[in-house]
């Protein structure tokens, strides 16, 4: 079939790209590569991909190309699904022949209920769904079709037995390709890379058990399932010539340093090509395989420290204790990585007091820049289900973004409320990068580079608009 894969328009600065982790709209607006999307394009031949939010292309627009397609493929997500199932109305009332879909975490979770509240919906891909995508862009009797729910002839939803997980990740084209073919690079940035750069997957899965994470526990699995080395640097070497202008590669692997010896391996060779890059990775590496990455050309480390407080690492299953944390940290500023720390506020166990535990560990560390998101609870994490068991959550009242696409905080703790947890993200900021030492920093490199300089300032005026937002749904809540 002719298949569009659609990141649909929503929220304004809404980043959806980033579907396994975060999706809202960000501090400072950013965008990641639509990956989950783009992979399924690359299995099926003549498909076009549009990813609306960076692009900056409105709904008429898309729907103007309606009748140019057989089959269109949505990536929704908990916060953009309404908005999605719009979206799809609008492109079925154009062509009322066009088959429609939805992937991501969200429906594979609640395949039965996404489709129950979404009749313009024909069906669901659950899981891991590349292949399952492929068949029915082949025209596979939807009954046959391993890992789809869909509406047979009556219009009664039938779920399919689940498709197995993959192992051969190899058997996956490249999904830079279909970057090439279909995207504008230099409309992603994001504030803690160099621009323009590219991001992919070298393997999926995770082997931690966080009960917040959302795509492990939904889609990628608990095994970290690689691509060989060799085919991970092919890629590399095919960006290269696609894209020269590429100033650094991120490999979006939930843990890339989950298999030490693999990403060893694969900075090497990286080395031989003289490349930056840098990865998603757990506090706990080594100082010997960080002076390997180093040297072969590693500039930054995305880490998830979520909390500064012991009890609460060990309450959402984090496996990773505060002093290791701090020594992994300790070793990258000594070796010159930098690092963009990632931390959660409202966690089970969260305290007035824990949080001011966190912001004192965030400056005692003192990443090079931080991000502070609110605990969000997506329906099939065990965050989720511990929360509405506890009544922490009302799932009737479970919204994670207002109607702006600003995160919202939608647990609440008897000690510990709402409003308190929201306003604290804006005081952990402020505490963190409001400090002499970091402002001298922030400046000394700004000096250093008049591009940094403009990048900065931007992003400045970004951040103080979002504060304001913020200020305006805390008043709202009140």
């Amino acid at each position: 079939m002719r298949t569009l894969f659609l990141q649909a328009p929503t929220f304004d600065g809404f980043d959806g790209g980033a579907g396994s982790r975060y999706q809202a709209k960000r501090e400072i607006k950013s965008f990641w590569y639509p990956t989950w999307l783009a992979q399924p394009a690359a299995l099926v031949p003549n498909s076009k991909l549009i990813d609306a939010p960076p692009h900056d292309i409105k709904l008429p627009e898309i729907v103007a190309q309606a009748n140019d397609f057989d089959l269109v493929v949505l990536h929704t997500s908990v916060p953009s699904f309404k908005s999605d199932v719009k979206t799809i109305e609008a492109l079925k009332a154009a062509n009322p022949k066009l088959i429609a879909g939805l992937i991501g975490a969200k429906v594979a979770v609640d395949a039965a209920g996404s489709m129950a509240q979404a009749p313009a919906v024909d069906f669901c891909a659950r899981n891991e769904f590349d292949f399952t995508v492929k068949e029915v862009a082949e025209g596979v009797p939807m009954a046959e079709i391993k890992g789809l729910s869909y509406r047979d002839a009556d219009g009664v939803v039938v779920h399919n037995p689940d498709r197995e997980i993959m192992t051969d990740m190899d058997q996956l084209p490249f999904v830079t390709s279909v970057y090439k073919r279909d995207l504008e690079m230099e409309k992603y940035f994001i504030g803690y890379l160099k621009h323009p750069y590219i991001s992919f997957y070298s393997g999926r899965g995770c082997k931690s058990r966080c009960t917040f994470c959302l795509w492990p526990q939904t889609v990628g699995g608990h095994t970290y399932r690689t691509r060989s080395v060799a085919h991970v640097i092919e890629e590399i070497k095919y960006c290269l010539k696609e894209f020269p202008q590429t100033k650094e590669f991120f490999f979006d692997d939930d843990t890339f340093t989950d298999n030490l010896p693999r990403a060893e391996e694969i900075a090497r060779e990286l080395g031989k090509l003289g490349v930056t890059w840098s990865c998603n990775a757990k506090a706990n590496v080594p100082r010997k395989t960080l002076e390997v990455l180093k040297a072969n050309g590693l500039r930054l480390l995305l880490v998830g420290y979520e909390s500064g407080n012991q009890q609460i690492l060990h309450n959402i299953k984090k496996g990773m204790r505060v002093e290791v944390a701090e020594q992994f940290t300790k070793d990258c500023h000594e070796l010159g990585i930098a690092i963009h720390g990632t931390f959660i506020l409202g966690l089970p166990g969260e305290t007035k007091e824990t949080i001011q535990e966190t912001i004192a560990f965030a400056k005692r560390i003192n990443p090079h820049t931080i991000q502070v998101s609110l605990a969000a609870p997506y329906p099939g994490t065990f965050l989720y289900k511990q929360a509405v068991e506890n009544g922490w959550l009302d799932k009737d009242n479970a919204e994670l973004v207002d109607e702006n696409g600003v995160q919202i905080a939608p647990l609440h703790y008897p000690h510990l409320s709402h409003t308190e947890i929201f306003n604290s993200v804006e005081e952990f900021y402020k505490k963190f990068y409001f400090r002499a030492p970091k402002i001298a920093s922030i400046v000394s490199e700004m000096v250093r580079s008049p591009d940094m300089m403009k990048r900065r300032l931007r992003e400045g005026v970004e951040f103080w608009h979002f504060l304001r937002e913020r200020q305006g749904v805390a008043k709202k809540a009140a």
